[in-house]
C-alpha cells in the first residue's frame, strides 16, 4: 500500500492486535534494557573493578537519556510521522545496544547507555501517543493496560534472564540479545503502523531543547555528587543553579514561543496534572524496589545473579499478568479506587522492606515485592489513561511525551537520590554503630548497608504516601 505524500488528519484506524503486539514488542524491549542493568550492577563491578557511584550511571545515565530525547517526540512525529520516529528510534536503540555489549571500560559503556537511552526515550511516548491517536476512545483503555503490560511484564523476566545470561555467558549478552528482538520490532512496525501526520510543526524550537536539557543535566548531576563534593559545596550549588534557572527559562518559553518544543498548555488540565504527579510517584516507587533489593540479595545475603533473579521473578510475573484485568476493571472501578488501592499497597510493601536483616529469608522479600508490584499494576495504568482521556488528539503527543519525560527524568533522580541516601545513611548508621561498641569491621559495615537500604526505603514510603490524597480527587469520567 502507498504511503500518503501529505499530511493526514484523519488517519485510517488500524486493526487492533497486530497494531498492539507491534507497540508491545518495541516496548518491552526498550523498558528491558533498563530492568536487567539492575542485576548486572555487582558483576559489572566485580568485572571493571570500579564504584557503585559511577556504575549507576549505566541507569541514571540510560534513564537521563529518555528524559532529554522525550519532550523531542512531538515535533519529530508531526515533522516526520509518529510512524518513522518510532522505527527510526528502534534502529538507533539496536546499534546502540552493539555498542554497550563491546564497551571496554566504564566511560565506554556509560556513553553507549547514554546513546541507547536516547532512541529508547522516544520509543514509549510513541508509543503512547500511537494509541491516543489511532485508536477509538473505547478502546484506549484496554489498549493502555497492554501498553503498560509491555512496562511490567519486561522487568518480571529481566532480572531473571539477566541472572541466566551472565551466569552462563557474560554481562555483554545483556546487550546483544537486543539485536534480534529490536530486528523484529522493526519489521513488525513498518508493516502494522499507519503512516499519517495531524499537525506539521513550523519551527523547531532549539533554545527550548537546549535548556530542558542543560536543565536536568545539570540537577542530577548535582544530586549524584552533592555527597562526594558536599552538599554547600560551590559546585553542588552552581549545578542547582545553573538547572533551575534553566528549567524555569525553558518553561517560560515554551510559554510564549509560537511553536513550542512542548505544548505547555496541557497542564491547563488539572487532571492531567494530578495525574502526572501520582505517576511520578509510582515511578519513584518502582525504581527503589528495582535498584535496591538486588543489591541486598547479592551483596548482604550472597545470591548470584541468577538466583536474585529467580527470587524477584514470582512477584514482577504477577505484577505484569494483573495489567489486563486492571484495563478491564477500569471501565467499571474507573480511576480513584484503582490507583488508591495501588498506592497503599505499594506504601505499605515499601515499609514493610524498610525492615531487611541480614538473616530475612527470602520468602519474606518476595511476599513484600509481591504486594509492591500488585499495588503498581493497580495504579500504573489508571495514572496514565485518566490523565490522557480528556485530551484531545492533537494534544495527546505533547502529553505523552510530557508524561515520559516527567517519568523518566524522575526516574532517573530517583536512582541518584537512593544512590547519594545509602551512602550518606550508611555512613550516619556506622557512627551509631560504633558508639554502640560494635568493633569488628566487616559486621559493621555489613549492620550499617543493610540499615542505610532500611532508612531509604522509609523516605520511599513517604514519597508514596503522598499520592493517597492525590489519587482521592481523580473521579470517573462519565460516559
Amino acid at each position: 500500500m502507498s504511503q500518503p505524500t501529505r499530511p493526514s488528519d484523519t488517519p485510517s484506524v488500524p486493526r487492533f492486535w497486530p497494531f498492539m503486539f507491534s507497540l508491545f514488542a518495541g516496548s518491552f524491549m526498550s523498558v528491558l534494557s533498563s530492568s536487567t542493568i539492575t542485576i548486572a550492577i555487582p558483576e559489572l563491578q566485580r568485572h571493571f573493578g570500579a564504584e557503585l557511584s559511577s556504575l549507576q550511571w549505566t541507569l541514571t545515565g540510560f534513564m537521563l537519556a529518555m528524559g532529554t530525547s522525550a519532550p523531542l517526540t512531538g515535533y519529530l512525529g508531526g515533522r516526520f510521522s509518529f510512524k518513522w520516529v518510532y522505527v527510526a528510534s528502534l534502529a538507533g536503540f539496536v546499534v546502540a545496544s552493539v555498542l554497550c555489549g563491546v564497551a571496554w571500560d566504564v566511560r565506554s559503556l556509560v556513553a553507549a547507555r547514554f546513546l541507547q537511552g536516547a532512541f529508547c526515550g522516544a520509543i514509549m511516548p510513541v508509543t503512547m501517543t500511537l494509541i491516543y491517536q489511532l485508536l477509538p476512545r473505547e478502546r484506549q483503555a484496554l489498549a493502555a493496560s497492554l501498553w503498560s503490560l509491555a512496562s511490567m511484564l519486561a522487568p518480571a523476566f529481566g532480572p531473571t534472564l539477566a541472572g541466566w545470561l551472565i551466569t552462563l555467558g557474560n554481562w555483554r549478552w545483556l546487550f546483544f540479545i537486543n539485536v534480534p528482538l529490536g530486528l523484529v520490532a522493526v519489521g513488525l512496525a513498518v508493516r502494522t503502523v499507519p503512516y499519517y501526520r495531524l499537525q506539521v510543526p513550523k519551527a523547531f524550537d532549539l533554545p527550548g531543547l537546549l535548556t530542558v536539557i542543560t536543565g536536568t543535566l545539570a540537577i542530577l548531576l548535582g544530586l549524584s555528587q552533592g555527597r562526594a563534593w558536599g552538599w554547600s559545596d560551590a559546585k553542588t550549588l552552581a549545578l542547582f543553579s545553573v538547572g533551575t534557572v534553566s528549567l524555569v527559562f525553558f518553561v517560560v518559553r515554551q510559554l510564549r514561543t509560537h511553536a513550542p518544543l512542548l505544548e505547555l498548555r496541557v497542564l491547563a488540565n488539572g487532571r492531567y496534572v494530578v495525574t502526572l504527579i501520582i505517576a511520578s510517584v509510582i515511578t519513584i516507587s518502582l525504581y527503589s524496589g528495582a535498584f535496591l533489593i538486588p543489591l541486598f540479595l547479592q551483596q548482604i545475603q550472597g545470591a548470584s545473579p541468577l538466583d536474585t533473579g529467580l527470587i524477584l521473578l514470582p512477584a514482577s510475573l504477577v505484577m505484569a499478568l494483573l495489567m489486563p484485568l486492571v484495563g478491564r476493571l477500569y471501565g467499571t472501578l474507573g480511576p480513584r479506587i484503582l490507583m488508591t488501592a495501588g498506592v497503599l499497597m505499594i506504601a505499605g510493601g515499601t515499609f514493610a522492606l524498610s525492615r531487611l536483616t541480614p538473616e530475612v529469608s527470602h520468602t519474606y522479600v518476595l511476599m513484600w515485592m509481591l504486594v509492591r508490584n500488585v499495588g503498581i499494576s493497580l495504579s500504573m495504568m489508571p495514572a496514565s489513561n485518566a490523565g490522557m482521556e480528556q485530551l484531545s488528539r492533537e494534544l495527546s503527543g505533547h502529553a505523552s511525551s510530557i508524561s515520559n519525560w516527567l517519568r523518566n527524568v524522575f526516574g532517573a533522580f530517583s536512582i541518584a537520590i537512593f544512590t547519594s541516601l545509602l551512602s550518606t545513611f550508611s555512613a550516619w548508621e556506622a557512627e551509631a554503630l560504633v558508639r554502640q561498641g560494635v568493633t569488628d569491621r566487616a559486621r559493621l559495615d555489613l549492620l550499617a548497608y543493610v540499615t542505610g537500604i532500611n532508612d531509604v526505603y522509609l523516605v520511599a514510603t513517604v514519597i508514596a504516601l503522598v499520592a493517597v490524597p492525590l489519587s482521592l480527587t481523580v473521579r470517573k469520567l462519565r460516559s
